[in-house]
């Protein structure tokens, strides 16, 4: 039995499909809410669903587990609450870490490129307490990830037991189906694709800097099923541990984007530029991209899903279809 966390979010619930379609067993950790976050799972015959509060218990009494892959999180970039957050991606990953070291049990679980702040300190995953401590988040959501990372670095430094598999995987700017219940912070492709199928012009922000054009500002646009290929890789692959980037490797910008969008719905293009919002300021990342050395290394050799591509399928094979969802 494979024990996803935040298995009915958005890559949790592309991580639960995939599992699903190889006839694994899965308990999903989650809350489901008021809204249609349940029909991210609608499709999937998971083993379970149990909410996070009581996986304390079900670890007690639970039978073997083959592997737990943490995706859950509070993951809003605007969030002010930072007892919440720390309990949700510090405390708790960090109960789970202890759990399946000591039951032996692998253990993957989903860190951000936030951790990486602005970009100045670059964006390579090298996983020392010395690499990471020159990182400088830019909000609540980055800080966690980020103190996860490093409690996990000098628990490893100072020689603590691990579990026998164990990856941090510091997902870029990632876009795909059944994103939808994220609102404000869902990706930009969803987005703009609201826009446009509501008739309007695509919005993207002004640039604040004077040598980057509107649109112009850049990030790793990284496909979900590419960041589901390589936790898979990953657990076909027990003797891999480490802390990866998982990006497309290339960094492109919104405007490539967004006529990528138009293209794939057969539009001619319609964009305008907009003023960012103020709790934006100060906390943006004009570029992003995910040096994938570390990976490659590793022995992950899949080739990552070109924009253009990777746009085209989620349009064409779910956002313009009467059931959007996996």
């Amino acid at each position: 039995m494979y024990l996803v966390t935040g298995g009915a979010g958005f890559i949790g619930s592309n991580l639960v499909a995939a599992l699903c379609a190889r006839g694994e067993e899965v308990m999903v950790v989650d809350r489901l809410g008021t809204g249609d976050k349940w029909r991210n799972l609608a499709k999937h015959p998971i083993a379970g669903l149990l909410p996070p509060e009581e996986i304390e218990d079900f670890w007690s009494a639970a039978p073997p587990v083959t592997a737990v892959l943490h995706m859950g999180a509070i993951s809003e970039t605007t969030v002010r609450d930072g007892d919440l957050v720390a309990a949700t991606n510090f405390t708790l990953p960090l109960w789970l870490w202890g759990a399946c070291a000591e039951r032996e049990v692998p253990f993957l679980y989903a860190s951000s490129a936030a951790t990486y702040g602005d970009g100045s300190a670059g964006f390579e995953d090298e996983f020392t307490p010395e690499a990471l401590a020159q990182l400088r988040p830019l909000n609540l959501y980055g800080w966690s990830k980020h103190a996860f990372d490093r409690r996990v670095a000098q628990l490893l430094e100072r020689g603590a037991a691990p579990p026998p598999q164990w990856a941090g995987l510091k997902f870029f700017n990632v876009y795909g189906p059944n994103e939808y219940h994220k609102g404000r912070m869902a990706s930009v492709a969803w987005h703009k694709f609201q826009q446009i199928r509501r008739g309007e012009a695509a919005t993207l922000f002004r640039s604040g800097r004077p040598d980057i054009v509107d649109g112009a500002q850049m990030r790793d646009f990284v496909h979900v099923d590419d960041c589901v290929a390589v936790m898979l890789w990953l657990l076909d692959n027990p003797q891999v541990s480490g802390l990866f980037n998982v990006g497309s490797g290339r960094a492109r910008s919104f405007l490539d984007l967004t006529r990528a969008l138009f293209a794939a719905l057969g539009q001619p293009e319609r964009i305008e530029f907009i003023d960012m919002p103020a709790d934006l300021l100060g906390k943006y990342q004009y570029f992003t991209e995910a040096p994938l050395d570390r990976l490659r290394a590793a022995g992950f050799n899949a080739q990552t899903t070109p924009l253009e591509e990777g746009v085209r399928r989620y349009v064409q094979d779910f956002l313009a279809t009467e059931d959007p969802y996996r």
